[in-house]
This record gives C-alpha cells, sequence and structure tokens, in this order.
C-alpha cells in the first residue's frame, strides 16, 4: 500500500513507520519537524518537512490510506496556544479529509485520544458514552472526530481513542504517565505523585502501533474504537516503577481531575489482541537507560520545547 503519515516524526510514527516499511509499505513521512527527525532512511521512505496546515504540499495522488498523527499534543501544549491546536487538530483534519476524498482516497485512519471522555465515573467507559472534553487539546480530537465521521459514506474512517501510550521511542517522549515516573526514579531516586488516585488507562506502545497495522488489513473495522487495557491509578503506576527501581515516593496536590476507566471491549471483538504491558514499558525504559541509549533530554518534553520557541 501507499500510505500517508502525519505526525510521522513523532513517537508513535518513530515506531510505527519502520513497520510498515518493515511489511512492504511504501510510506510518505509529513512531520512539522519541531521535535526533529528520528526516521532512518528507506528506499520506500519519503519524509517531507511540512505543516499539515498547508494542504498544497500534500500530494494525495496514488495514495491508499492515510494515517493521521499530526496535532499538537497533550493537554498543556494545546493551551500554549489555543488558536495553532484548533488549526492543526481539527481545521487541517477537515481539510485533509476534504483532499483525501476528492483525490479517491479509500481509508483514513485517525489518532484521536482517550482524554475526549474527560472526568467519567463508570466503571467501564464505552465508546457511546457522552463526550465532556476538558481542554483545548480535547475539544479538538473530538470536533475532529465529528467531521471525520461525515466522510464515512465516502471512505472507510476508523478512529482510535488511544489510552496514555508508554514505552520506548527513538523520538522519546517523557510527558506521559509511564515515562515519566520511570524517568525520575532512574534519575532522581524519587517519584512524584501528582494526586495519585486518578485512574488513567494505558497502552504499551507496540500494541497501539501494532493496532494501526492491523485497522489496514481489516477495512471492515469502521467506526470509533478505544484502545486502553490497563486502567491504573498513577500511585499504582510510581508503585509498579518501585519494583524495578529502588526510589521513593512522594504524593503531592495535583490540579488535573482527569480521571476515567475504558473498556476496550468493542476493539477486543474485532480479533485484536495486545502483547505488551505497563510493566514492559517500565523494564524497556529501565534497560535503555542502563545502555545509554535514553537519556533524560528536554527535547523528550513537549511543553518544555515547545516554550522554547520551536512553535510554528
Amino acid at each position: 500500500m501507499k500510505l500517508l503519515v502525519t505526525g510521522a516524526c513523532g513517537y508513535k510514527g518513530t515506531v510505527l513507520v519502520p513497520k510498515l516499511l518493515e511489511r512492504g509499505d511504501e510510506v510518505i513521512a509529513l512531520d512539522i519537524m519541531w521535535f526533529g527527525n528520528f526516521l532512518a532512511p528507506h528506499p520506500r521512505l519519503t519524509v517531507i518537512e511540512g505543516d499539515v496546515r498547508d494542504l498544497d504540499r500534500i500530494d494525495l495522488t496514488g495514495v491508499d490510506a492515510i494515517i493521521h498523527f499530526a496535532s499538537v499534543a497533550n493537554d498543556p501544549c494545546g493551551d500554549l496556544d489555543p488558536k495553532l491546536t484548533w488549526e492543526v487538530s481539527a481545521l487541517a483534519t477537515m481539510q485533509l479529509a476534504d483532499k483525501a476524498v476528492r483525490a479517491g482516497v479509500g481509508r483514513f485512519i485517525y489518532a484521536s485520544s482517550g482524554s475526549v471522555y474527560g472526568i467519567k465515573d463508570e466503571d467501564r467507559v464505552t465508546e457511546d458514552l457522552t463526550l465532556r472534553p476538558v481542554s483545548e487539546y480535547n475539544k479538538a480530537k473530538m470536533v475532529a472526530e465529528r467531521v471525520l465521521l461525515s466522510y464515512g459514506e465516502d471512505m472507510v474512517v476508523q478512529i482510535i481513542r488511544p489510552a496514555t501510550v508508554c514505552g520506548v521511542s527513538p523520538r522519546m517522549r517523557l510527558d506521559v504517565a509511564v515515562n515519566l515516573l520511570t524517568m525520575q526514579a532512574l534519575q532522581r531516586g524519587e517519584i512524584t505523585v501528582l494526586g495519585g488516585n486518578q485512574t488513567r488507562p494505558n497502552i504499551h506502545l507496540d500494541d497501539i502501533t501494532d493496532l494501526y497495522m492491523f485497522l489496514l488489513d481489516r477495512p471492515d473495522v469502521r467506526g470509533i474504537y478505544n484502545a486502553g487495557f490497563e486502567n491504573l491509578s498513577i500511585l499504582n503506576i510510581a508503585e509498579l516503577v518501585a519494583t524495578h527501581v529502588k526510589a521513593s515516593i512522594t504524593v503531592k496536590e495535583s490540579n488535573d481531575p482527569r480521571s476515567y476507566r475504558v473498556s476496550s471491549d468493542k476493539l477486543l471483538a474485532t480479533g485484536f489482541k495486545p502483547k505488551k504491558t505497563v510493566e514492559d514499558a517500565i523494564r524497556e525504559i529501565v534497560a535503555a537507560h542502563a545502555a545509554g541509549t535514553l537519556k533524560d533530554e528536554e527535547r523528550f518534553y513537549n511543553l518544555k520545547w515547545m516554550q522554547r520557541g520551536l512553535k510554528k
């Protein structure tokens, strides 16, 4: 297949693209490269440094499917510049979908977010529950979902609401829960937990990237699917990290009230099966740090890096 992957140089894209190339796909990787390019050259890979808002630079000739990652990722980054967030995460998604239909692209796979649910008291948050997003990032994702669903009669639309992703990537992120707490333990011997009782769903990086490949082979799997297989409190995650890295745990107050437990039963019913766990991610981070291939770098924290003025 010929694929366009937007945001391809990011945390998930840098792991997914090599998997797509390994299975024989041709990949056009589009990324603004705020955080650099960690993709290795390959004869079937075309890397374009570009803004997803600049549709004139996006050639969809012969493209079979789009995997759309590009967005201003996470709540604090989204709040830095709400206008930018809406332009990239919502407006550009609508324009790209419209261009895809006009170009005859048959498939559009969208990376939404499990955080679109906001604060939920239900024991099992399923795809049919009302969305109550609490940030610009979440709200823009929700709007993008609705726009894409309106194109469902013109192309196959597959929307994934991922849980918090964890694990090692060449374009690492150390501002997501499991990765952040593990690096704190490794660097300081102390884990700082904000709140602690908030429950969040988690998914391993290898599983979420395998899911996107699974969808490419399953055009019958349409609509919206949760993707999260371990609902753990932040304190639970810290305690799990402390079983692998000697570290104390300090609990402080938090102003982040988001708490929800997702159900991925709908996704599991399609035949997709996760292979890795949060504990696997912790072990892999510890091993990469010990080997010297993973360091605590500022560019692996989205907010810190964007605040340095790389925002475009």
